[in-house]
């Protein structure tokens, strides 16, 4: 699935994100509901926030895989987080989780700060829509 990355140049140039991708027609919609990155199947306390994004971004690629795509296949990624403050101090370590993951893509995304996460722990949710289908 090849996507075009859309980034108007009035628009502030992104920097871990895109301002749109466009799939190609004939690819199929995938819609991952939120992944927690705590829940009640994790065992102990609960892990840090770079912890728990890396497990979110795994099992939103866990939903992805089973549909049948690949990291390059989502398309858009909404961030719920409960704390922006913790957010800003782990970036470094959620760049490292990111790019083992994704490499040096980015789809389009958006960071929501709330103020709580329906799992007791969870500090991060990941939400995530893919296009599964066409040939690269």
């Amino acid at each position: 699935m090849k996507f075009e990355i859309v980034n108007p140049d009035s628009l502030a140039a992104p920097q871990g994100w895109s301002h749109g991708v466009l799939a190609p027609a004939g690819g199929r919609l995938l819609f991952v509901a939120g992944q927690a990155g705590w829940d009640a199947s994790c065992a102990g306390a609960p892990d840090g926030f770079a912890e728990q994004f890396a497990r979110a971004l795994d099992r939103v690629l866990a939903v992805v895989r089973a549909g049948g795509g690949e990291a390059a296949s989502v398309a858009r990624l909404t961030l719920y987080v409960t704390d922006l403050a913790a957010y800003r101090a782990s970036r470094g370590a959620l760049g490292d989780a990111w790019r083992a993951r994704f490499g040096r893509y980015y789809p389009a995304m958006a960071l929501v700060g709330v103020s709580a996460l329906l799992d007791a722990g969870a500090l991060v949710e990941i939400e995530a829509t893919a296009v599964i289908g066409k040939e690269r």
